[in-house]
């Protein structure tokens, strides 16, 4: 992605699908192929098109800090992981209100992977993929990626915590509820 910034169009491309549905041009200055993640990145499109969903963005990235999470059993389990992340600063409740669904290990760029995330987007909107990444979705970018960098700020806070010795204490149910009220959550 350092190189998107510099020259997206020589580091990245944009495809349009043929009206059948069955191919796809690239359009970009030098043509990049896509990665292996093309089908499922378009199955979940598809998934969110078809059930009215207004997200126009599918967003997967890496992020060290959250992969991190999934390789400890406690932390797949998605409601334990969710209260965990919203306790640790507001802005991730009010940002990721319908907390973060949990996908175990699939093979990256597999129609099982897409399968199981979309079984997940039924309820959320962010995506853990056990020991390989995150998946947001959205209206646009900056929604996708504030959702993803709010979850890894809480996770930096959790571990920063736990690198100094203690167990954070994270905000209280009712501090948590309390956010829900103050911004229609």
């Amino acid at each position: 992605m350092r190189y998107v910034c510099k020259d997206p169009f020589c580091n990245g491309s944009l495809i349009r699908i043929a009206s059948d549905g069955k191919s796809f041009d690239i359009i970009a200055t030098q043509a990049i192929i896509p990665t292996s993640e093309l089908p499922s990145h378009l199955l979940m499109h598809n998934y969110l098109k078809v059930s009215g969903k207004d997200n126009k963005v599918v967003l997967h990235t890496h992020p060290t800090d959250l992969i991190g999470l999934t390789h400890c059993k406690p932390f797949l389990n998605s409601e334990y992981i969710t209260r965990l992340l919203w306790s640790m600063i507001p802005e991730c409740r009010i940002i990721v209100p319908r907390g973060i669904g949990i996908v175990p290990y699939e093979i990256p760029g597999t129609l099982e992977l897409a399968r199981a995330t979309i079984k997940q987007l039924e309820k959320h909107d962010v995506v853990f993929w056990e020991k390989h990444g995150i998946l947001a979705v959205g209206n646009d970018i900056i929604e996708c990626f504030d959702a993803i960098d709010t979850l890894s700020k809480s996770a930096q806070i959790y571990f920063s915590a736990r690198m100094a010795g203690y167990e954070p204490e994270g905000m209280t149910d009712r501090q948590l509820d309390d956010l829900v009220e103050a911004f229609n959550l």
